[in-house]
């Protein structure tokens, strides 16, 4: 009788182990398909971000050319009457031209082809910090209140960099209106000298009394949104943060270098 339930305690040992292994083993293949589906995700943000700044960069390059065309233009009619306002003309040309050849720098080597059938960019204007009231408005209206505050000394910027902050603010304020349950939104430009710093703030539930579980991601679905926002900060050297709150809501915090000179 024993050596009966002896054999029976080892047989049902060596099942339980063998279902332990295999559901260890399940797991982990499960875990590794997870984390292939975010990676995917992740690239796929990029890719679509990538795409997003070649029509831009496209309508960049286009307004400059124009300018450029217009400018020289001006100069050669008044070049020998007017020699002061065709020099001034010919200063209007080099500055566009700089502009152009600095964005191509920047990102000529970054962006992959326009894939066929994409969309058509159309002829609306540039997303600059200069059209960030007209997008408070929509959010506002929407049910999200948002306080705008600009610190420091407003000067004209690198049209990429000045596409990259309002986006910046574009993705935390929808982020925030999807994501959020009530609260309100805080947006701060600030002028430094050698940066442009742009902040976003944003209030919500608070992990800290189990409103909202910890792991919860920030941005769409696993931060896609924000995956592409990395990859655009980057290409002009800059760095972008961004994490819940424990008191809640997001921080989303980014850093734009500018050129001294």
């Amino acid at each position: 009788m024993l050596a009966v339930t002896g054999a029976a305690t080892v047989t049902l040992a060596f099942l339980l182990r063998r279902a332990r292994l295999r559901h260890e083993r399940a797991m982990g293949e499960r875990g590794w398909l997870l984390e292939r589906e975010r990676a995917a995700a992740a690239r796929a943000a990029v890719d679509e971000e990538r795409a997003r700044i070649a029509h831009e960069l496209h309508d960049i390059v286009s307004h400059n050319v124009s300018v450029m065309i217009v400018q020289a233009g001006a100069a050669r009619e008044v070049l020998a009457t007017m020699p002061a306002e065709a020099g001034a003309a010919l200063a209007a040309v080099e500055r566009a031209g700089r502009d152009t050849m600095t964005e191509l720098r920047n990102l000529l080597g970054l962006l992959a082809p326009d894939p066929a059938g994409g969309e058509d960019p159309g002829l609306a204007p540039q997303p600059t910090l200069a059209r960030l009231s007209p997008l408070v408005d929509r959010i506002a209206f929407a049910g999200l209140p948002v306080e705008v505050r600009v610190s420091g000394e407003p000067r004209p910027l690198p049209t990429g960099i000045d596409v990259t902050a309002f986006r910046i603010v574009q993705e935390a304020l929808t982020n925030a209106l999807k994501h959020g349950s009530g609260g309100k939104a805080e947006v701060t430009i600030r002028y430094a000298e050698h940066a442009l710093r742009v902040e976003v703030l944003t209030t919500g539930p608070s992990v800290l009394t189990g409103d909202v579980p910890p792991a919860a991601p920030p941005g769409d679905g696993a931060g896609r949104g924000l995956a592409g926002l990395r990859e655009r900060v980057a290409v002009y050297g800059g760095d972008l943060d961004a994490r819940r709150r424990l008191g809640g809501g997001f921080r989303v915090r980014a850093r734009l270098p500018l050129d001294a000179s």
